[in-house]
Formats: C-alpha cells, structure tokens, sequence
C-alpha cells in the first residue's frame, strides 16, 4: 500500500494531496499542469519539499521514506522506486544491454546477463540489444529505458507518461504485458496522464487530479464518467 501526503509551492502553483492507494496500478489523471509529475517527483526523491513551510510525507507497505514533519528523508536510492518519464535519459556511452545492466552491479554476470535478457523481452526491445542509444527510435528509447528502470526489481514503479513515442495498438500491448509482470513480482504502479484512453485501457483504479487537489478516486468508469462519454462519442462521429 502506499500512502502519500503533500503541501507544496512551485511558483504560483500549489499542490495539495493525501491519498492512499492499495491497487496494484493506479492511474493519477490530470490535464496538463495539474501537478502530476510534480508527485511523482516527490514520491520518487527527486524533488524535495521546505521542511520549514511545506509538507512531504511518503509510506510504502508501512515503511516510511519521507517525512518532513520528523526531517526523514531517504535518497532516491534507497526508496526501491523507479521512475520512468517521456524523456529516457539512457546512456550515451553505452549499449542498450549495459544500460540496462547499470543498476545491476551486486548479481552476479550470470544472473545479471540473465535479468537483462528477461527485462529486455518484456519490454520488447531484445533485438536492440547491441544498439548504442542514438540509433534508436523514441519508442525503441522508451522500452530500453523501461527495461533499466524494471531490471532491479523496485518495489514501486512511477510511470510519467512513458509510452507517448509508441502507437496505441503497440502501448497497450505493452500495458498488457507489463501489467502482468508487475502482479507476479508484486510491484505497485502508479501511472500519470493525461489520456483518457490510457486509463480505461490499464484497467486500473484512478485518482482525479485537477489544479493540485485530487477530486475523486475509484474505478475508471465511475471517475471519469465524462471523459468516457467524450471518447465513446468521438467513436461513433461519423469520419
């Protein structure tokens, strides 16, 4: 289960949440600028709240990682959390294996050659193996990075908006494998975004982001009855 509580200024913005989520992939919905990457960058340690004027607390399945009440806050290292966003941020320098195989330093070459294998094929890149990162299209970039963000089996997964360079039939393909892995390995997701159609395709519970505060939380077609009814009628519009 995660828990989560945050109070916080960025400019003219205030983002203003507590939620706990218990199902295993969560979809934050949100049009742009509703704050949705701003928490996943405070669930993941990569942005940091004033402990003096603004509030942080962050739990996962009872352990806490940031509390800025008692002035605890683990590294983005040590929380078991993977962030993957729009932008892939591979590795130049090395090929599409050994930057899957970056986090990998304490297994041995063995099983490490192995975990790259497997996170490869589930990402559907293991025919890029040998590729350096240049020589990839966004999408193939956006399973690579995937793949290093899974390979050391965090606990949490944050997805920003990770599939945007992939078309809808090969995204939930992916969805659909990804999801399957993830409940075998018992890691919690948290999906944010901003396409309805993301949402109804994962299945998932979704939390309603709008300006900074969640609205409402449940089942995809209880929240957002009035996406669904947009999509369905965009469907049926004569071409």
């Amino acid at each position: 289960m995660l828990e989560f509580a945050f109070q916080a200024r960025r400019g003219s913005f205030h983002l203003q949440v507590e939620c706990r989520f218990s199902s295993p992939w969560t979809v934050i919905f949100g049009p742009s600028g509703s704050g949705k990457s701003t928490i996943v960058r405070l669930l993941a340690g990569l942005d940091r709240a004033r402990p003096a004027t603004e509030l942080a607390r962050v739990t996962l399945g009872g352990r806490t990682f940031t509390d800025t009440a008692n002035r605890a806050w683990a590294a983005p290292g040590r929380r078991q959390t993977a962030l993957v966003t729009q932008q892939p941020a591979l590795f130049p320098h090395l090929s599409v294996a050994a930057n899957v195989a970056y986090g990998l330093s304490t297994l041995d070459r063995a099983t490490r050659g192995e975990r790259v294998r497997e996170m490869l094929e589930l990402a559907g890149a293991t025919e890029f193996a040998a590729y350096r990162p240049q020589h990839l299209s966004g999408g193939q970039a956006q399973r690579v990075a995937l793949a290093r963000a899974l390979a050391p089996r965090p606990r949490l997964l944050l997805l920003d908006e990770p599939f945007s360079a992939l078309d809808g039939p090969a995204s939930d393909a992916l969805i659909s494998r990804l999801q399957v892995w993830l409940r075998e390995h018992e890691v919690q997701t948290v999906m944010v975004t901003h396409e309805a159609a993301d949402a109804f395709a994962t299945g998932a519970e979704v939390a309603l982001l709008r300006e900074g505060r969640m609205v409402a939380q449940g089942p995809a077609k209880e929240v957002l009855t009035v996406e669904r009814s947009r999509l369905l009628g965009r469907l049926s519009a004569p071409g």
